[in-house]
């Protein structure tokens, strides 16, 4: 007797979330040892940095992930179209911060470029091993059993 597995009906959101907790726990590393090393506005770059790319990636994959369940068909025009937006984003939002000279007086630069490398490469690699470690069926065996009096 075997028992039924239990899948997850949304894998993406799995991936998401995976994705999203490796990155905030890097982005709180890297807070907490700039405040160790070099103080609080290295602490405050830290989690600026991580926080914009937290949000940036956060919002582009739950976007794509939603296209590719309404529309799969669509779903690698909106994921290009998506990761040039997210770009063009974390560009406004770093030259908005460099313009108000928050960065360097308040937030520590390199602190705040670390964090934003950090946490890109933290997502990316959580998500990359999530993905690869999903368990979902190629085809679904239950759809393919004969009739119980067919042999």
């Amino acid at each position: 007797m075997t028992t039924e597995s239990k899948q997850d009906t949304r894998p993406g959101v799995t991936v998401l979330l995976g994705a999203a907790v490796g990155a905030l726990s890097a982005v709180v590393v890297l807070s907490l040892l700039g405040l160790i090393v070099d103080g609080p506005p290295a602490a405050r770059g830290a989690a600026v940095g991580g926080a914009i790319a937290l949000v940036v990636f956060g919002l582009g994959t739950a976007v794509v992930h939603a296209i590719a369940g309404l529309m799969p068909a669509a779903s690698l025009m909106v994921a290009l179209l998506t990761y040039t937006l997210q770009v063009v984003l974390m560009a406004v939002l770093v030259i908005g911060l460099d313009r108000s000279e928050t960065l360097g007086q308040t937030l520590a630069r390199g602190w705040f470029a670390a964090a934003i490398l950090t946490t890109t490469f933290a997502w990316l690699t959580t998500q990359i091993w999530q993905a690869t470690h999903l368990r979902l069926p190629a085809y679904d065996l239950a759809d393919e059993r004969p009739e119980a009096g067919a042999r």
